[in-house]
């Protein structure tokens, strides 16, 4: 029997975290990959969900990544389904579902190129931060990515929450499956290589399929559980951000305590601002992630966020979410320094991006309600260059203090 492999992707296009209700464009990666097995059941394990979205028919590829070049997935297919709708019909709709066997084994460098391209393709940072690490840490990267890009796309792009819920207990399966040495999907052929060579533990790559799971709570008014206090929304952090950096530095096999501590303020830093530059969108998608003990200090209720313009009220309250975004930076910053060297350019452009999306929404009067900032490309490679050239600099001033 041949089996087909069927995958949906969706581009990345903040500089934090993943954008959600209508900002999302799809992109269905499609190519052909047939694969030989017994009865259907070459697998074994139960099933990815891949699904896609009825208004979206058409077939969207970037240019750097053409169809022919896509070794390890194949074209989706469609299934008349019951689907539930989510609460912002810009953001999940009664789209059918079906189920595919995986096979169980994929070749390693096809699966390595099809990661590669999710990456380059779906996440702009992710190309101009490759370029400033050493070759050898691109692959490991890439494979990283795509297991947090697939997981995100399963979590946020079902059609109903049970659907994602269904999809992540799924996926954490083959999480743990890989973690036994029995990986049955590209992801996790690349996943388990990386890991091997690594000795990365299964805790951050759990951790973030928490967060998404979390996602999927909605109280009796179809809205997202809120986040009652500013701790509250930092142990959210912990499990959607901070384990981008633990597994980041464990591929250098970096696990100071203090180092790692680091890291987790600057992603948890990088969380927040993507939070506030986006609190329109989030509402729209039924999420709101300013704490509520910070609303009612500031006398904001929660109604002001459909505003089409932020109140004074609502603008101090996003200055002081920035202001407490900028202090977990600053605590963060010596990471850029006292990571392992072929890290800190990567490190440093991370931080720098973050400052520059609080400096831009300052620079709107907190106003993130009447506009969203962002970053252009221009300013990225910008931030890149002068990353880079702050390593090279104490580099040489290293070397210079040590006599050499």
């Amino acid at each position: 029997m041949r089996i087909a492999v069927s995958s949906v992707s969706i581009a990345m296009l903040t500089p934090a975290q993943k954008p959600r209700g209508p900002a999302r464009r799809i992109f269905i990666v499609r190519s052909r990959l047939e694969l030989a097995g017994a009865g259907g059941q070459a697998g074994g394990e139960p099933a990815i969900l891949a699904f896609r979205r009825q208004r979206h028919p058409w077939l969207l590829f970037p240019p750097s990544t053409p169809e022919r070049a896509v070794h390890a997935m194949v074209r989706p297919t469609i299934q008349p389904t019951d689907g539930i709708p989510g609460t912002d019909p810009d953001c999940r709709d009664a789209t059918p579902w079906i189920l595919h066997e995986v096979p169980g084994s994929v070749d390693l460098a096809a699966a390595e190129t099809w990661c590669r391209q999710v990456a380059e393709s779906h996440y702009e940072n992710f190309t101009v931060a490759s370029r400033i690490v050493p070759s050898r840490l691109r692959q490991d990267l890439a494979n990283v990515y795509a297991y947090a890009r697939w997981s995100d796309d399963l979590a946020d792009e079902a059609p109903s929450p049970a659907a994602a819920k269904e999809a992540l207990r799924a996926w954490r399966r083959r999480l743990e499956a890989c973690f036994a040495g029995r990986p049955d999907h590209p992801v996790f052929v690349t996943l388990a290589d990386t890991v091997r060579r690594t000795g990365l533990g299964i805790e951050p790559f759990a951790h973030l399929l928490d967060a998404f799971d979390e996602d999927q709570r909605f109280d009796a008014r179809g809205a997202t559980v809120r986040y009652g206090t500013r701790d509250d929304l930092v142990a959210y952090c912990r499990r959607s951000a901070d384990p981008v950096g633990r597994i980041v530095l464990g591929l250098e096999a970096c696990r100071d305590p203090e180092l790692v501590a680091m890291s987790d303020r600057i992603c948890t830093g990088l969380q927040l601002v993507n939070f506030w530059q986006d609190v329109r969108r989030d509402r729209r998608a039924g999420r709101v992630y300013l704490p509520a003990e910070d609303l009612l200090r500031h006398g904001v209720a929660e109604s002001t966020l459909d505003e089409p313009t932020g109140t004074p009220a609502f603008k101090a309250l996003i200055r002081d979410e920035v202001d407490w975004a900028r202090g977990l930076f600053d605590a963060g910053a010596p990471l850029a320094r006292r990571a392992p060297r072929s890290l800190r350019a990567a490190i440093g452009m991370f931080l720098a991006g973050g400052r520059a999306v609080a400096d831009s929404i300052e620079a709107i009067g907190f106003d993130t309600l009447r506009a969203r900032p962002s970053l252009g490309r221009l300013q990225k490679s910008r931030l890149a260059a002068r990353a880079a050239l702050a390593v090279a600099w104490g580099t040489v001033a290293d070397r210079f203090r040590g006599g050499r």
